[in-house]
């Protein structure tokens, strides 16, 4: 019959720092050479616990760089993830006036315009 795992707190640290650093559970358990479910069911808190740790890290440090002033792409990804900001691209589409177009002309002005959204945006 197999031994029983028992964790020690060198093992709960060692889940909390490995999941706060994004490794999968699965590398885990193998590093501790356990099964994944007995990871999870010994170690849940230290799971959930170690990757909100790290993300409230990067927060607070992006949130400095953001608010010194000094790093101008922080402030704009903060306020894009943050603050619901985005860019706005308007595409303007200089060709004949639509009454003036056949249907085939207009649509394939239209799909061009679409085409040139999505590469814009990025979508």
């Amino acid at each position: 019959m197999p031994a029983l795992f028992e964790p020690t707190g060198e093992h709960r640290n060692l889940v909390r720092a490995m999941s706060g650093l994004g490794i999968p559970q699965q590398d885990i358990a193998t590093h501790l050479e356990i099964d994944a479910k007995t990871l999870r069911k010994h170690f849940r808190r230290e799971l959930d616990r170690g990757s909100i740790e790290a993300t409230v890290k990067v927060a607070q440090s992006l949130f400095q760089m953001a608010t010194s002033g000094q790093n101008t792409a922080a402030a704009i990804f903060w306020m894009k993830a943050r603050a619901g900001w985005r860019e706005k691209h308007e595409l303007v589409v200089s060709a004949k006036i639509a009454g003036e177009m056949t249907d085939d002309e207009l649509m394939e002005e239209i799909a061009r315009s679409r085409t040139a959204r999505l590469t814009i945006d990025g979508e």
